[in-house]
């Protein structure tokens, strides 16, 4: 692992020398980056980056040729992990910002935003044990106040002004569309999602300050969509400083082990999702885009295709609102995808869900992403 210090010194230049030669070429090779494409249009492209150990699918950080691919096609990273409750907050009395910070200082170094993934998982699944089999004392509602006011005011203030916008609260809505029991919720409610919001705003005022979750436009989302757009319709009833809804986007094949088919999209039913969250003076970004291709063929070039004819469809929609600004994919090169340790194909083919192969050769998805940014109206 790089430390701090050797990333600071490194900087693009270092980074790119640190690179096999010839496999990622610099920005005056290729014409406009993809952050390039999106700033003429009013809009900014980026992408997820992790600091875990090298060699594994969240370790990208540590390959030179990955961290080269991002100067050259990024304006805005993401923590990965790092910022997640069981890598940032290993019990309840320590705070771990060892690895936030290399990604943090990697990207002012190279010019890059960034924004902060997340303040609040809500869900039990990804929360740490200690919070799982902590004791909330006799006044439970006050220890889970306390402990989430001190979670979300540490990172939001460690970062003021260096992380512009945040996913405050992530995947708190379920597919049947119901409001999601942790900890946390047991004691507060859905007050657990407005204190969030709250104090994330005290702590940074000027930081943009999004609800983030998985509801998609494939067939089977539909109640989802019902229950979150529900949820932010309460949220901006109580007068939660909520700026907008980040999208996750992770479309393609169903994210469940016995999923069929890749292209179930509902178009129709997608886009009145999308007015109504509009129609609450909200935000659209899309915070983890890429394409699940484990029910394509194993042929190449017709999996490329097909993920590319299907990204394109789907940023099509999402460019069309102007209230999409931010475009955010969860991984630049296949080899470092998530999608390659979740709900593996049955053929054991590694999956091609990213714009770049592992070879980090650029595929028809990176041009599709091209093309529907071009195809973009200017935001206003």
């Amino acid at each position: 692992m790089l430390t701090r210090r050797q990333t600071l010194a490194l900087g693009a230049g270092g980074l790119a020398a640190m690179g096999a030669p010839g496999l990622v070429m610099g920005r005056e090779d290729r014409g406009p980056s993809l952050h390039e494409l999106a700033q003429a249009k009013g809009m900014r492209f980026g992408s997820a980056i992790g600091v875990s150990p090298p060699g594994t699918v969240s370790g990208a950080f540590h390959d030179p040729q990955y961290r080269q691919l991002l100067i050259n096609e990024c304006g805005v990273l993401v923590h990965e992990n790092e910022l997640k409750w069981y890598v940032a907050r290993p019990d309840a009395q320590t705070f771990d910002f060892e690895r936030a910070d290399i990604i943090m200082d990697f990207a002012e170094e190279n010019g890059m935003e960034m924004r902060g993934h997340t303040l609040l998982w809500h869900h039990t699944d990804w929360f740490p044990d200690w919070i799982n089999n902590h004791d909330f004392g006799s006044r439970p509602a006050s220890e889970a106040e306390r402990m989430l006011t001190e979670h979300v005011r540490t990172l939001v203030e460690r970062y003021k002004g260096r992380i512009y916008s945040w996913d405050v609260v992530n995947e708190t809505i379920d597919e049947a569309g119901r409001f999601r029991q942790t900890a946390l919720s047991r004691y507060l409610g859905e007050e657990v999602i407005d204190l969030a919001f709250h104090v994330a705003k005290e702590a940074d005022p000027d930081a943009e300050l999004l609800y983030n979750d998985y509801m998609s436009w494939e067939a089977g989302y539909e109640r989802q969509q019902e229950g979150v757009l529900r949820l932010l319709e309460r949220l901006k009833s109580r007068g939660v400083p909520i700026d907008g809804l980040g999208v996750q986007s992770h479309i393609g094949s169903g994210n469940y082990d016995y999923s069929t088919g890749f292209d179930t999209a509902r178009e129709d039913t997608w886009r009145q999702f999308l007015d109504a969250v509009v129609a609450q003076d909200l935000s659209l970004s899309i915070t983890e885009f890429d394409v699940h291709d484990k029910n394509l063929p194993a042929d190449i070039e017709t999996r490329d295709r097909e993920v590319a004819e299907l990204a394109r469809r789907y940023l099509d929609i999402m460019f069309s609102y102007p209230q999409t600004k931010d475009f955010l994919v969860w991984g630049m090169a296949d080899q470092y995808s998530w999608y390659q340790e979740h709900w593996v194909r049955e053929d054991g083919v590694a999956k091609r869900p990213t714009p770049y192969d592992s070879n980090f050769q650029p595929k028809p998805l990176r041009q599709a992403i091209a093309d529907a940014l071009i195809a973009a109206a200017p935001r206003p």
